[in-house]
């Protein structure tokens, strides 16, 4: 059976079912990702002699060191904004792990599609953050210059000012689901499925 890849906000399934073991979070009673590795399943400690279930971990198996390349949808954590550019370390290539992270760089040009010039680089990443973009260009040193301009790309998982995951709730726009501040983002489109099984994308 292939390994099952996450990327941190990938939904690994409910507190009611499974425990949530190293790599992951929970919101509202659902076990997220918070790292990007390997889907495994182990056996809860059970100290009570009662049916225990089974904990969710993800581990982060390293594959062979591997460049990524212009086109790649990548998965980096937001390391430093400032208003020209937001700095990244890259650490997930289209469906590699990678061995070591490479540094990338976020310009307000390639944020997003439209309204270019009145683009906030703090508005819409902060330190923490974790994004998908993609590889447009490659810089120097083994840097890369990413962008997030396509509607689904953008940040995947947002820490709000008080230390929790937010939940989008537009494109522009995070919550934090303890404080219930609103903080500002880039935010990638969320994928939702209709009633009738079909697959649909709203912001």
């Amino acid at each position: 059976m292939a390994a099952e890849i996450a990327i941190p906000g990938d939904r690994m399934g409910e507190l009611k079912d499974y425990e949530a073991g190293p790599g992951t979070y929970t919101l509202n009673g659902i076990i997220f990702a918070s790292v990007v590795g390997v889907k495994k399943m182990t056996k809860a400690k059970n100290e009570n002699n009662k049916k225990s279930k089974q904990r969710v971990e993800i581990f982060r198996k390293q594959s062979a060191s591997e460049l990524p390349e212009r086109g790649d949808i990548i998965t980096a954590k937001v390391a430093k904004v400032n208003s020209r550019l937001a700095k990244v370390n890259i650490l997930f290539s289209g469906e590699r792990l990678l061995k070591e992270t490479f540094p990338g760089t976020i310009r307000p040009r390639d944020v997003r599609a439209f309204d270019i010039d009145n683009v906030q680089l703090y508005q819409s990443f902060r330190p923490g953050d974790v994004v998908r973009a993609e590889v447009i260009s490659r810089g120097d040193q083994k840097s890369y210059y990413l962008s997030t301009a396509r509607d689904e790309l953008g940040v995947i998982l947002g820490m709000s000012a008080a230390g929790h995951a937010m939940v989008p709730i537009s494109w522009n726009q995070m919550q934090c689901p303890v404080t219930k501040a609103k903080e500002p983002r880039k935010v990638a489109k969320i994928k939702s499925v209709t009633s009738n099984g079909a697959k649909k994308q709203k912001h």
